[in-house]
């Protein structure tokens, strides 16, 4: 069967989307797009988890470059949150540091990861953190969700 690029960079790319969307304070969810083309067979998980992580992580480093420049937009409307949140976000990273980090793919990642960005995480620290974290997210679903498929 020959290889056709374009459905494959089509469909690559949409769960690289999905993943990078995901990560942001975008409403995405990459989950249904991943389990979607695992079931399909056509990629292997391997790959499917590569391009996943990478989407993932690099939304959560937009949510870091927000943290970074938060100061300068924190009021203003369009601000993804508001201060109490932000004031949360910030005493939790506060009392669990860097290894919070490691949190950043459950549902309050993205405060996590914004919050990493306001208390000037070094940006390699936080790329390996959220990466790890990232990358282990996606093998664990795709163990559950080969599972189910």
């Amino acid at each position: 069967m020959p290889i056709d690029w374009a459905a494959d960079a089509a469909a690559l790319g949409g769960l690289f989307l999905a993943a990078f969307g995901a990560a942001t304070i975008l409403p995405f969810q990459s989950e249904i797009v991943f389990a979607g083309l695992q079931a399909t067979g056509q990629w292997s998980v391997a790959s499917l988890v590569v391009v996943a992580s990478i989407g993932n992580t690099l939304g959560s480093v937009v949510n870091y470059g927000m943290g970074r420049a938060v100061e300068r937009y924190r009021h203003r409307r369009w601000f993804p949150a508001n201060d109490r949140q932000m004031a949360r976000a910030q005493d939790w990273y506060a009392r669990w540091g860097v290894w919070s980090l490691l949190l950043s793919w459950a549902p309050l990642g993205d405060a996590i990861t914004l919050a990493a960005g306001i208390m000037r995480t070094p940006l390699w620290l936080f790329v390996l953190l959220v990466g790890f974290a990232k990358t282990v997210r996606y093998i664990v679903f795709a163990w559950i969700a080969s599972g189910l498929l």
